[in-house]
């Protein structure tokens, strides 16, 4: 009877354990959305204790305990684990955390691979940074063209790994064994790209010397943010009144935060607070400049209330020193000016930290900022001192330059006749401020980004080929195969690439861009009647413009690695940050 009714002591048994398999199913499915969502939070996962409903338990623990309240799945499960009193497995431990945070990030670590082998070129971005327990922790980012639906820049963020020490051979070696660990070809790296340290961009023992030896094709691009930011340092330190300004910005910040009666006479007067300024983080300079450049007599009232509410004679004597030196009329062109400069800076190094930035785009920009710097040179002196005037007239002070006194020195005999003093104070101003703030700028452009120039000239042949000559065509085509050719192979034969852009159909847009035009071959589906351009510009848009991805990855680091959180496993740290990256 039991037979024929499949009524069986194994039919029971394969019953339960399906039912099993279902209800495990479905609590690990829980668990997993619970890490997936604190990983992406940076959110710890462990407290001070592993057991349910203690107060200090962590984030997973209360996870799981708020879940229970409303879901009948978790319910049953913590129930449970109440009765079986740590006899049999519940999954809610820290070596399951362990196991499912490798097991999500090697899948999403999978499907990166996936895309990259897909996408057959990358580029590699590296930056390095100490984190809480003093051990040097290297971003490594890979950057490809994406081929799935439609072409797209990606970066993607593939761990960090621990270097012992800063030389260029352990970050290359690092980086290198990375590549083999997930089976990717180094020989299909076509860029590489790292900040300004000299242990990085050297041209002799450092990462991207011994990375072009393995591999000439993986052109060495420096990090255009950073270039910037080195930029805007020169200028500050060219000029002592570009010093002294700044110096003067920290310590009306430093005198309005050390008190919370302090900040709120400034919060009275003044619509924008000022900030502070960092050494590292070059935007904060543009920031702070901006609340002195728009609203310095708001500033100059605050100063003026705390100089007569103060009770502290040294406070008192501060307030009315910098009130004096912001309503002055050098301290309102110096305002002006690097707010010009600092703002036409900043607009391109926020472009440039975009992850689909390309070497193209990147290089006009430069050239925008050499070209507003050579007009602002001829014309910008004249124009802040127009806007200076203005601001010293809303404060009701002399828009005037005083000349100091001349302090007379010994004067040594010598073959070069010394400089003329200048009894114009403004002239003096222009001639020690202006210029050579402006110059240093300049000056810092041009040289910093001769490396853009030169890897971008190799490619113009595929954004200015409608306006060669057949013979320039064809020269340029072969510079640039040869360009990504070695004694072995080569990604593309100049005299066909030469030959499909000499037969290439018009373009929807004059002006186009790398992207664009890689676009325009996906949607008519021109992939396979012009392979080599095809080919060409997925290398060109490969190459990286800036480390901002890499960089991105160490604020998740000091987020995940916390001091409470000091002793966590590498492999714990990496998983998260994939995680939370992905």
């Amino acid at each position: 009877m039991c037979l024929e009714k499949g009524e069986t002591i194994y039919m029971q048994e394969m019953s339960l354990l399906e039912f099993e398999k279902r209800r495990w199913r479905e609590v690990l499915t829980r668990l997993v959305a619970i890490i997936q969502s604190l990983s992406r939070r940076n959110l710890a996962l462990r407290g001070s204790s592993d057991t349910l409903y203690q107060p200090n338990n962590g984030h997973f623990l209360k996870e799981v305990e708020l879940l229970a309240k409303f879901d009948p799945v978790m319910q049953q499960h913590i129930a449970r684990v109440q009765r079986a009193a740590g006899k049999h497995p519940h999954y809610l431990g820290k070596t399951i955390q362990n196991e499912l945070i490798a097991a999500m990030s090697g899948k999403v670590i999978e499907k990166i691979v996936t895309d990259i082998k897909s996408a057959k070129y990358f580029s590699i971005i590296l930056d390095c940074t100490p984190d809480v327990s003093h051990q040097e922790q290297m971003s490594a980012v890979l950057r490809i063209v994406s081929l799935n639906d439609v072409p797209e820049i990606k970066e993607h963020f593939i761990g960090f790994l621990v270097a012992e020490t800063n030389t260029g051979e352990c970050l290359s070696k690092l980086i290198l064994e990375k590549l083999e660990e997930h089976n990717l070809q180094f020989d299909d790296c076509r860029g590489q790209a790292y900040d300004n340290g000299s242990n990085m961009k050297g041209k002799h023992k450092c990462v991207q010397a011994r990375l072009l030896k393995k591999n000439p094709h993986a052109f060495f691009v420096p990090c255009g943010a950073h270039t910037l930011n080195l930029v805007v340092a020169d200028a500050a330190k060219a000029s002592s009144d570009a010093m002294s300004y700044f110096g003067y910005l920290q310590k009306i910040y430093c005198l309005f935060s050390a008190a919370p009666q302090r900040w709120a006479i400034l919060k009275k007067h003044a619509e924008i607070s000022v900030k502070v300024w960092t050494e590292t983080r070059w935007e904060s300079r543009i920031i702070s400049v901006e609340a002195l450049r728009h609203q310095a007599s708001e500033v100059r009232e605050a100063l003026l209330e705390l100089r007569d509410k103060a009770t502290d004679g040294n406070i008192r004597t501060e307030a009315q020193s910098l009130a004096e030196e912001v309503g002055s009329f050098r301290f309102s062109i110096c305002s002006v000016v690097w707010n010009d400069i600092l703002s036409s800076v900043h607009h391109a190094n926020k472009l440039m930290q975009s992850p689909d930035m390309q070497l193209d785009v990147a290089v006009d920009l430069l050239n925008k900022i050499q070209r507003f710097l050579t007009d602002y040179r001829v014309t910008g002196f004249a124009a802040a001192q127009a806007t200076a005037k203005d601001i010293c007239d809303a404060m009701n002070v002399e828009a005037t330059r005083k000349q100091k006194r001349l302090r007379s020195t010994k004067k040594h005999f010598a073959y070069e006749a010394h400089d003329e003093p200048f009894m114009d104070a403004l002239k003096m101003l222009e001639v020690t401020f202006f210029y050579t703030v402006v110059d240093a700028v300049k000056s810092s452009v041009e040289y910093r980004f001769v490396s853009f120039s030169e890897v971008k000239d190799k490619f113009s042949v595929l954004l200015n080929f409608k306006s060669l000559t057949l013979s320039e065509l064809g020269a340029q085509c072969e510079t640039l195969s040869k360009t990504l050719s070695t004694n072995k192979d080569a990604d593309i034969s100049g005299r066909e690439l030469a030959l499909e852009l000499t037969n290439f159909p018009q373009l929807p847009s004059s002006k186009m861009t790398l992207i664009s035009l890689l676009s325009f071959i996906h949607t008519q589906h021109l992939t396979e009647i012009y392979p080599n351009l095809w080919t060409a510009l997925r290398i060109a848009l490969t190459l990286p413009v800036t480390v901002a991805s890499a960089e991105r990855s160490f604020s998740k680091l000091k987020l995940i690695k916390t001091y409470l959180r000091s002793t966590m496993a590498q492999e714990r740290l990496s998983g998260l940050a994939i995680l939370r990256n992905m």
